[in-house]
Order: C-alpha cells, then sequence, then structure tokens
C-alpha cells in the first residue's frame, strides 16, 4: 500500500525533482522534497547540499546554516560548505560565524573570487556594526 502523502518514485527521483523545482525557483517545494529524500538516505551528501542550497533560497536561513554544518562534519574540507554556512550565517545576522566559514572557504580556495568577495562584504557589514552607537 502506498502512502498518499508520499511522493511517487524513490529517493533519487525527489533528489532529481528537488533540482528541478530549486532551478525553476521553487525552493519551498524543492527544500519539502529534498527533505523528505533526506529522511530516507539520511547519508547522501548531494542530497543533503541540494537541501541546504533550497532551504537558503527559500531564506530559512537557520536550517540552512544546520545543513551546511552537518555537511561540513563530515568533511570539514569541503570548501562549498563552509562557502554556503557563511552566507547562510550572514543573511541570519550572525557576522561573526558568517566571517569565520567565508574565511576558511577563502584559504581552502582562493582561485574562488566569490568567496573573496563575500568574505570582504561580511567584514565591512562587520566593522560598521561595531562603529554604531
Amino acid at each position: 500500500m502506498v502512502d498518499p502523502g508520499q511522493p511517487d518514485g524513490g529517493v533519487y527521483d525527489w533528489y532529481q525533482r528537488g533540482l528541478h523545482l530549486l532551478g525553476d525557483g521553487n525552493p519551498d517545494a524543492a527544500a519539502t522534497l529534498l527533505a523528505r529524500a533526506l529522511a530516507a538516505e539520511p547519508g547522501s551528501r548531494s542530497v543533503r547540499e541540494a537541501l541546504a542550497r533550497a532551504q537558503y533560497d527559500a531564506g530559512r536561513y537557520r536550517e540552512a546554516i544546520e545543513s551546511f554544518r552537518e555537511l561540513i562534519a563530515a568533511d570539514p574540507a569541503d570548501d562549498y560548505a563552509q562557502f554556503g554556512l557563511g552566507l547562510a550565517a550572514s543573511r541570519a545576522g550572525d557576522l561573526e560565524l558568517a566571517a569565520e566559514h567565508l574565511a576558511l572557504a577563502v584559504a581552502m580556495r582562493p582561485d574562488q573570487g566569490h568567496y573573496a568577495r563575500a568574505l570582504r562584504r561580511v567584514r565591512a557589514r562587520r566593522g560598521m556594526a561595531t562603529e554604531l552607537p
């Protein structure tokens, strides 16, 4: 018997549909589907990364931070996860956490100019925050 709340197909189908939804600008729907895929395959790095991206794009920054943290826990040298955590933390207003992880991403991949630009923006925002009365 098929669960009526269960999407059609298997985990890979859910992952592919989630990526398609994300690419089509439907991050909330993508996050819902990808969360279901992750529950079925909790060890899938690809699904967790796609979920983190969907959460970020949906403005669910705290959830994205946790998803990126899980990726980093499994592989601290994952520059993209460090970058993603930094961006999500920046959007969530945690500039210290953002600067820490963006600096790690830059150190790992100095060739990625967008990593360095994001770090400079966060450092500038952090500096402005300390100058306020």
